[in-house]
């Protein structure tokens, strides 16, 4: 992981009163977020439904139930890396089709640009989601510069 994924991770990207029923709401809530701060292009909206619809990114971890939703980087002005602590679940489809929804308690929405950075920003995250002191500390931050630093210590 470069220390440049690192630096994606910024207080105003992070969200705590996003409210959605779906994915596609969340989607929508995200676009209107991220794209008056420059970070999204006009396709970004239905890239990001039209992949999430073909391969589902819900992760059942044995520590929480996350999503990491994510487009081809064509679709994005800026890199970033937007997390989402929902009020309530959100549900998502399982990662690879197999298996129950997801619960989804908190969504990572990748928008890495460098060549190769999505799979291993991916791996990354996997191994913090593994780790039950890891995953309940991210879990358990209730502002934004908390939740980057907790993901920042343990991305870097």
């Amino acid at each position: 992981m470069s220390q440049a994924d690192v630096e994606l991770l910024r207080p105003e990207l992070v969200f705590f009163d996003l409210e959605a029923n779906d994915a596609q709401e969340l989607f929508d809530g995200l676009e209107d977020r991220l794209k008056p701060l420059g970070y999204l292009k006009d396709t970004w909206r239905a890239a990001i439904g039209e992949r999430e619809k073909n391969y589902p990114t819900g992760l059942a971890c044995p520590t929480a139930q996350i999503a990491i939703p994510h487009t081809d980087p064509v679709n994005l002005e800026r890199p970033y890396i937007a997390i989402v602590k929902p009020k309530s679940p959100i549900k998502f489809q399982p990662m690879g089709g197999m298996g129950d929804e997801v619960e989804a308690k908190l969504v990572i929405n990748l928008g890495i640009m460098r060549d190769g950075g999505q799979v291993e920003m991916l791996q990354k995250l996997m191994g913090i989601f593994m780790d039950e002191a890891k995953s309940a500390n991210v879990l358990s931050q209730t502002t934004p510069e908390g939740m980057v630093s907790a993901f920042g210590g343990y991305l870097a």
